[in-house]
């Protein structure tokens, strides 16, 4: 079978073209090898990493020191309650040296996507992406900006001034928002090189809330749409490919799963198959039914006995062999 039979057209965004349209987070697990696993079987080409700054020092190994006298790495995970928005930052264990995310994703050649997450205002969002850059050498950046602890919402507001001045600075903004179709075409305006509403809010597995709006977003977008936050199984990432959305970006959904690797699995197939069912195009919705066999030729076609009139004459009666 080719690729678009098997729903993988690849997806191009900021000019790099990606096979694979599942974008990973990897917040949610401290085993590492479990995660290893679990990229691997999701099939990713794109993972976010959180990055927090630390002053560096030989009980960091790996860490890249930047002018001020911090540094940045990947988050272990953010701690809760700590302003951490979704741990979508590594997943090494407490104590373990900050490389080893990234040894796990060089090997195997996943890119990295560094991600502003637990940033409050345009001002801090903005401080993280340099580090970012600086750190991991790349100009893009999942831009997260959220309103409050407990929601963990977007802020539309400072979400809008740091896409506009990150983009001055030359950074491929990935616009992690609401499921508001105003605000993505702003986003899109000022420069994101992709927007990505949210399904539900952060780490609740609630799905897709407003179906409508996410396809209105993927309908009037020229940039990719990706299916950010509130995924809880394979059938919810489906259905956001066959509302028009470009990818799905998710971390919870696998890394709490009971079984990371069997969800990993189930959500790699889960968007090709969304892509491929949206490509094939679906029947319309109908207020009455519609027999799929023809009616011609039926048994009792013709006949001007009434419907349900059986079994209140006997089989034979049917038949046509009782002499009256």
């Amino acid at each position: 079978m080719t690729d678009t039979d098997l729903g993988t057209t690849p997806l191009t965004v900021a000019g790099v073209e990606l096979t694979s349209r599942l974008i990973m987070g990897t917040g949610g697990l401290t085993d590492l090898a479990m995660l290893e696993r679990a990229l691997l079987a999701s099939g990713t080409e794109l993972t976010t990493v959180a990055l927090r700054r630390f002053s560096p020092g030989p009980s960091r190994p790996g860490a890249t020191s930047v002018p001020g006298g911090s540094g940045a790495g990947a988050d272990g995970g953010a701690p809760h309650g700590t302003g951490g928005s979704r741990g979508t930052g590594g997943a090494a264990s407490s104590g373990a040296p900050q490389d080893s995310l990234y040894g796990i994703l060089r090997r195997h050649g996943i890119r990295v996507l560094p991600n502003t997450a637990g940033c409050y205002t345009a001002r801090d969002a903005l401080l993280t992406a340099e580090l970012g850059r600086e750190a991991l050498e790349t100009d893009w950046v999942k831009l997260e900006i959220i309103s409050d602890e407990d929601t963990l919402l977007p802020d539309g507001v400072e979400l809008l001034d740091a896409t506009e001045k990150l983009v001055r600075r030359g950074f491929k903004v990935f616009a992690y928002t609401s499921d508001d179709p105003v605000l993505a075409l702003r986003l899109e305006d000022a420069g994101a090189s992709a927007v990505m509403p949210l399904g539900a809010p952060i780490g609740t597995g609630l799905g897709i809330l407003n179906p409508h709006n996410i396809e209105l977003i993927a309908s009037r977008a020229g940039v990719p749409v990706v299916l950010d936050a509130g995924i809880g199984t394979a059938s919810e990432a489906a259905l956001a490919m066959e509302l028009g959305c470009d990818a799905v970006l998710l971390a919870s959904a696998v890394t709490r799963a009971q079984d990371p690797v069997a969800m990993a699995h189930a959500m790699k197939h889960a968007v090709q198959a969304g892509l491929l069912a949206r490509g094939a195009g679906r029947i319309a919705r109908r207020t009455h039914a519609l027999a799929s066999s023809p009616m011609a030729g039926r048994i009792g076609a013709g006949e001007d006995a009434p419907r349900g009139d059986w079994p209140a004459r006997s089989v034979a009666e049917a038949a046509g062999d009782v002499t009256r």
